[in-house]
């Protein structure tokens, strides 16, 4: 396969862009599907959300990767999930992919999950054109959108497209760089036609000709001399500009159409040929197994050693699948490779392409390819090779989970089938954590919001047939210090024989608000006061302690632990004695800390019809939330608050009670913030009881 022609992207988007409308589309035109399913609406639901909870609910769950043929160019596609809770699924399908379309709505432009998407994809530095949805709606302007992606992503957005009419009137885009109008003609918008652009629009197609053409001039010096001096660009010139300002990460050129009503999505397919980098385009680096600071290339070539990445794993009826993409080398069916974290070899029985739930078996995979491969045992994230200790492959950013649920089994029985399923969940998705908790020997699990355990509550119920019992969702709270404390404590124990001996000196001190760790130790011991050798079990004794703080037995975070001083016994003196002396002086003097609870806060967008607004602020604010701001959009209202998690339970039945079902809603975590103190004062009370209760 020409490497040149290969083409691995992703479709990432806020909640009810469009996105699996928009791939159903690309499967109908590139003739991998013969018949369009939709989202909504009757039917067997669109084919890359293939879970029956997707297709009951109407949202997309887990990415779904499928590789199709357009033209020339072979394309792996990836659609992902829009909702924050899913949020893993976008990150590890942006980490290996090298492309990708934002998809925007029409009328809602850029919400709160498209700044996310957003960040995701410049963390990984992944090229990106983008395409406004829904042009078919009644209030749809890409003209604002474009103006959103500027505003709030701070994208160099373009438009290579512009529509003819909006909303009920949207019959077509014209193309500005080919400057021809184009329609879409028969039931599904299968026939292509190329028209001159109608004098109603010829205006307009000039003078969003004129900025591509100084936008693009940035990227160009050649471009800038004939905009300057007013000559014709060549239409060649103005391809191979835009394509290479795509490729670093600077453009954002802008497509538009409407999925649902069939209109544009064979242009976007072919800017996704033009524009998007082939893996040949991206440079790709690995980390030296022994030296990690050290870095080298990866080659898109068949004949050097075999580099991939694990990055989704799904368990099915016939055993564990993992979803490879192979940076360098091939893999053959039979063979096998080696895990680098753990050392182990895999033999690769089976590797398939898969399109969305089914799959093609195939004897061989080349870099460049996303596959899959049936029957080894490893996690998400982890780096193959041909050889053992070859390179390590930069892995990809996890959130840590901000909502806890308890679950029990309604009898015995089912006990082993539940913690077979929750293993399974856990080795699938990164965000979903599983613990027991020592004090009241419960079964906790973590994720990433509500929806998140929900689906996976119902997963367990349906898959596994398990009477599963959910206790009601608790917030994650953290604990920090407000002050700082001086500390001087020695640990000594006689009890005949050799004794315990540990003598340190120092202070804790809060760590400022942007700090990016948790917890900081520093040690400033000179002279040798304490040996060297015992320096670290200092800091593993602090390190234990911060697991559970003194006020209600949470996480304690951004707290600095400095040592200066202290002493030690010939004899007495041991590792032990250090981390013990470490763990009771924190014990004791955090305490003196003024320590005080942090809550999660989430980022809350609404949307609701503008009679509604007066209610549906009173509630936020209720709910001790704080208004960051609310915009007017065509007789809706888009509500931007911040609001702590504990206040947001069950809030999707009340808003939809508040707007008559009218209005939606999607948040993230914005970050910690201190918790009042009467409201303190009871989380730590009921904490207190609980743990009371449980002993």
């Amino acid at each position: 396969m020409n490497l040149a022609k290969v083409r691995n992207f992703g479709i990432s988007a806020h909640i009810d862009s469009g996105k699996t409308t928009l791939s159903e589309r690309i499967l109908y035109y590139t003739g991998r599907i013969h018949k369009i399913e939709e989202v909504k609406g009757g039917g067997d639901g669109a084919t890359m959300d293939h879970m029956e909870l997707e297709r009951e609910r109407g949202i997309t769950i887990t990415s779904a990767a499928t590789s199709v043929q357009w033209k020339d160019c072979y394309l792996n596609l990836i659609d992902t999930p829009g909702h924050v809770d899913f949020t893993i699924e976008v990150e590890r399908s942006l980490r290996v992919l090298d492309g990708a379309v934002l998809v925007l709505c029409g009328v809602g432009g850029v919400q709160s999950q498209s700044i996310t998407v957003d960040r995701q994809m410049k963390r990984y530095r992944v090229p990106r054109l983008a395409f406004i949805n829904k042009m078919d709606r009644t209030g749809a302007n890409a003209y604002k959108v474009v103006k959103d992606l500027r505003e709030k992503l701070g994208a160099d957005a373009f438009m290579l497209q512009i529509p003819m009419g909006a909303g009920t009137t949207f019959e077509g885009v014209i193309d500005l760089i080919k400057m021809k109008a184009y329609y879409f003609d028969g039931p599904k918008g299968e026939t292509v036609r190329e028209e001159p652009i109608p004098a109603a629009f010829q205006e307009d197609a000039d003078k969003y000709r004129h900025q591509m053409l100084e936008a693009i001039s940035m990227y160009s010096d050649d471009v800038m001399e004939l905009v300057l001096s007013e000559e014709d660009v060549p239409e060649q010139m103005i391809v191979d500009v835009v394509r290479r300002a795509v490729q670093q990460q600077g453009a954002t050129p802008v497509l538009c159409g409407t999925a649902l009503g069939n209109k544009g999505v064979q242009l976007l397919l072919n800017a996704v040929n033009e524009y998007l980098p082939s893996p040949l385009d991206v440079e790709y680096h690995a980390k030296k197994w022994d030296n990690p600071e050290e870095t080298f290339k990866l080659v898109n070539d068949p004949t050097l050693p075999f580099v991939g990445m694990a990055f989704k794993i799904v368990e099915d009826p016939f055993g564990q699948l993992t979803f490879m993409r192979i940076y360098q080398g091939r893999i053959e069916k039979g063979g096998t490779y080696v895990n680098q974290r753990t050392g182990k070899s895999d033999r690769f029985s089976r590797i398939v392409k898969m399109h969305s739930d089914k799959r093609e078996e195939i004897d061989f995979a080349e870099c460049g390819d996303i596959v899959a491969v049936m029957g080894i045992d490893c996690a998400s994230g982890e780096t193959y090779a041909t050889k053992p200790k070859y390179c390590t492959l930069e892995n990809m950013f996890v959130p840590e989970p901000v909502i806890k649920m308890a679950v029990t089994t309604a009898n015995r029985a089912d006990a082993d089938k539940m913690s077979k399923a929750l293993q399974r969940f856990r080795k699938e998705d990164p965000t979903f954590r599983v613990f027991s908790d020592d004090e009241t020997n419960e079964i906790l699990i973590a994720g990433m919001g509500e929806l998140h355990l929900d689906i996976y509550i119902e997963r367990i119920r349906r898959e596994y047939k398990v009477e599963i019992e959910v206790g009601a969702p608790k917030v994650s709270y953290r604990e920090a210090a407000t002050a700082k404390m001086e500390y001087n404590y020695k640990h000594k124990k006689q009890t005949g024989g050799s004794g315990q001996f540990a003598h340190i000196v120092g202070y804790f001190e809060p760590l400022p608000d942007d700090a990016t760790e948790e917890f900081v130790f520093e040690d400033n011991v000179v002279g040798g006061r304490i040996p060297k050798q015992y320096i670290p079990s200092v800091e593993k004794g602090f390190r234990d302690s911060i697991h559970k703080g003194p006020l209600a037995e949470y996480p304690v975070v951004g707290i600095k632990c400095v040592l200066n001083d202290g002493s030690y016994h010939d004899v007495d003196s041991s590792d032990r004695a250090f981390q013990i002396a470490a763990r009771d002086c924190f014990r004791e003097t955090f305490k003196l800390c003024k320590p005080v609870l942090l809550e999660p806060i989430m980022k809350l967008e609404i949307e609701v019809p503008e009679i509604f607004q007066g209610s549906v602020v009173g509630d936020v604010t209720s709910r001790r939330g704080i208004i960051q701001s609310t915009d007017m959009n065509e007789g809706t209202c888009v509500i931007v608050a911040e609001v702590p998690l504990a206040e947001t339970f069950g809030y999707a039945t009340d808003l939809r009670s508040m707007t008559q079902g009218k209005g939606t809603f999607s948040m993230e975590v914005a970050g910690y913030k201190r918790v009042p103190t009467s409201i303190q004062e009871e989380i730590i009370a009921d904490k207190k009881k609980q743990l009371v209760g449980a002993k």
